[in-house]
């Protein structure tokens, strides 16, 4: 099967793409601190893994192509900890809308945003009206571990949603990028839990976190809890959750 990532495709393949009314995932993520045991990289290696997983999938039945990752996103709360990027919001707006104007012009119609960030999620929804303004584009955005949120909980122990650097994101970083992770550090690898992780971050009023003051160990959720096993399954299940999406035309309106 040709490949599904932009970067591999020579020009006359992008040409082809585009003439066929492909669909371009871009997916957006961040560089910033993942605990003791996990590198700087997590969400720019699960995000750029579900896309393919998922195009590989979705383009059995419509055609698809993944752009490069956007690496850098909104993690100014991770910045403490050191070993962390992050732009500003007129920043952050302007390098995407660049983004999408350079697929415009090579002929593309539509972009779907996959995000692997929380930190990127308030952003993207606010940029949304601009680009539909300042592009002919049809753009949507989303998340992919909140397409499969209610299909994670099922290979979980302590958490029923992704938090940070936790039992999900190990379990995927122990399947996408093995060699990355330090097992010998899990000992240490814990954070905030349970009820407590919505109470402060999620529960009114809104309020910036600075996670360092929160989670010393920069870990949100049990990385403890983590095994290879759980990770292919969850990585599956986001893949598919992703392909079904892009496979259903409705979501375009």
């Amino acid at each position: 099967m040709p490949s599904v990532m932009w970067k591999e495709l020579t020009a006359e393949d992008l040409r082809a793409k585009a003439a066929a009314n492909a669909t371009v995932i871009l997916p957006v993520a961040s560089m910033e601190q993942h605990g003791p045991h996990l590198p700087v990289g997590v969400d720019t290696y699960l995000c750029e893994a579900v896309c393919k997983a998922g195009a590989e999938i979705a383009i059995k039945d419509v055609p698809v192509v993944v752009a490069p990752t956007l690496w850098c996103g909104m993690a100014e709360h991770h910045m403490a900890y050191g070993g962390t990027f992050t732009f500003d919001i007129p920043t952050y707006r302007a390098v995407l809308l660049a983004f999408l104007r350079s697929i415009e012009r090579h002929g593309f119609k539509r972009v779907f945003i996959i995000n692997g960030h929380g930190g990127n999620i308030a952003a993207l929804n606010a940029f949304l009206p601009d680009f539909a303004r300042e592009t002919a584009l049809k753009v949507l955005a989303t998340t992919y571990f909140e397409l499969s949120q209610s299909d994670l909980g099922q290979f979980l122990e302590d958490q029923k949603r992704v938090h940070h650097a936790c039992e999900v994101e190990t379990s995927m970083m122990m399947v996408v990028a093995p060699d990355t992770v330090k097992r010998d550090r899990f000992a240490e690898a814990y954070g905030m839990l349970g009820m407590e992780v919505d109470k402060v971050l999620r529960g009114p009023p809104a309020q910036f976190h600075n996670f360092k003051a929160i989670t010393p160990s920069g870990v949100i959720g049990d990385a403890r809890r983590a095994s290879a096993d759980k990770g292919g399954k969850l990585l599956a299940v986001c893949a598919e959750g992703l392909a079904a999406v892009l496979k259903n035309e409705k979501v375009w309106g």
